[in-house]
């Protein structure tokens, strides 16, 4: 009889433990998920603001009609506004990123007011190379 109780709270504690470890390895894959969502939507608006902003400057180098101009411009106001929500969540999901997140951002920001065409390209250029940096980054964290 007591083999028999033995075996029974033997099978309980193996099952309580395989669940344990189940359920640690299903939150383990939700977070890393969580946190590729966040690097991917971020990755997504600063592509998104990098275009609004090359196409206002360029509209604003080239001397382009205000009308145009200023929809370019409202354009890009929501790009930007668009950056805060993938911002904090990656700041929140992945601290280790928030460096490089804000690199990016920053250096999409600093297309603002390029003096020249090949300014505003080089200040592209470097935009598109903090993004990538900050790929980089989050694929040796993940």
């Amino acid at each position: 009889m007591w083999a028999s109780v033995i075996a029974v709270i033997g099978t309980l504690l193996g099952s309580m433990a395989t669940h344990l470890v189940q359920q640690r390895g299903s939150d383990r894959t939700a977070s890393r998920r969580d946190r590729l969502a966040a690097v991917t939507a971020l990755t997504v608006a600063l592509a998104d603001h990098r275009r609004a902003m090359w196409m206002r400057e360029d509209l604003r180098l080239s001397g382009a009609d205000t009308s145009a101009y200023e929809a370019a411009r409202a354009e890009s106001h929501g790009t930007r506004s668009a950056l805060t929500a993938p911002l904090t969540t990656l700041a929140i999901l992945a601290p280790g990123l928030t460096s490089a997140a804000q690199d990016a951002a920053t250096a999409t920001y600093r297309m603002r007011g390029a003096a020249s065409p090949r300014a505003l390209n080089t200040a592209r250029d470097e935009a598109i190379t903090a993004c990538e940096r900050l790929v980089a980054d989050a694929s040796k964290l993940f």
